[in-house]
């Protein structure tokens, strides 16, 4: 199996242990007298081995990751840059937007508010933070799909 269809089925894995537990919680509380539309015991031994296939695919996906070397880093290390690169982003958006709020003053006597920062040069950050990004996130699926799952 293609890591990046690891990776798929993670993500669905984990959409199937949200809807088991959704599923759980509309039965586990019934009005006396009555019966659950679905037997919690039977969803909680499914939402059980969900979770544990999600254990395992978890493991084998951060092994492979872990041992997979891509222009001299592993994939481990290439999607921690990748976190670290949207953080900057997400980070650096906040700061211009506070920076771009108008201050109005209804008297001349009121304490002015300027900006410290050049937006344009913080913008010009995101601006090659967010191409550095698709590139490196370009250079990771790439390889999910070229790599075979370690086992």
């Amino acid at each position: 199996m293609k890591l990046a269809v690891a990776l798929q089925e993670r993500a669905d894995i984990n959409r199937k242990i949200e809807e088991l537990k959704n599923r759980l919680k509309c039965n586990v509380l019934i009005q006396e007298g009555e019966s659950p539309e679905e037997e919690p015991n039977s969803l909680k031994r499914e939402l059980d081995s969900t979770i544990a296939r999600l254990g395992v695919l978890i493991a084998k996906i951060n092994l492979t990751n872990s041992q997979t070397v891509v222009d001299g880093k592993t994939l481990t290390e290439l999607i921690a840059q990748k976190d670290a690169l949207q953080l900057s982003i997400y980070v650096y958006k906040e700061i211009i937007d506070i920076a771009n709020q108008k201050t109005y003053r209804s008297r001349n006597t009121e304490i002015k508010i300027k900006t410290a920062i050049s937006v344009v040069d913080w913008q010009k950050r995101i601006d090659a933070l967010s191409k550095e990004l698709r590139l490196l996130d370009i250079k990771i699926q790439e390889t999910n799909w070229k790599i075979d799952l370690i086992e």
